[in-house]
């Protein structure tokens, strides 16, 4: 094992991770915002991408621990989303697995106009402060759909 170069020691330690049973699992993507309550972005954003198919029912969630990490937000913070997520059956915990992607069969359609809410009154209150009508927006909208 002395002889083992830092490289050499990185790829037996990768290759000893890869043959474990855990899973790293990392943390959906997107960006903060300003103005609106992290636990409600990031709870928003798990949503969003369990129903994009990001995340399939009885895979793994990112812990706690990953989604502050990943998001640089405090824990505590964090467990406010997942624990917010397991209430409203987003998530389940699974014993000897952890938090877990619950089956939500023939998710509401109201569910997922309710993802579309706040970015509409964004789109809504700047259409209006720059002065366009509804049929531009639409245009517009449609123009953005098809590419």
């Amino acid at each position: 094992m002395r002889e083992l170069g830092g490289a050499a020691l990185v790829g037996l330690i990768d290759c000893l991770c890869f043959k474990c049973n855990s899973v790293h699992v990392t943390a959906f993507n997107f960006k903060l915002r300003r103005g609106r309550p992290i636990v409600d972005q990031v709870v928003l954003a798990a949503i969003g991408a369990v129903l994009r198919g990001e995340y399939l029912v009885g895979q793994p969630f990112p812990s706690v621990r990953t989604i502050a990490a990943d998001l640089k937000i405090h824990p505590n913070t964090a467990h406010k989303a997942v624990q917010h997520l397991i209430e409203e059956r987003w998530l389940e915990t699974r014993p000897g697995m952890g938090t877990v992607i619950a089956d939500r069969a023939g998710t509401r359609r109201d569910e997922r106009h309710q993802l579309l809410d706040k970015d509409l009154e964004r789109l809504t209150a700047r259409a209006r402060s720059i002065d366009l009508d509804l049929p531009d927006v639409i245009d517009a909208l449609t123009q953005h759909w098809n590419n």
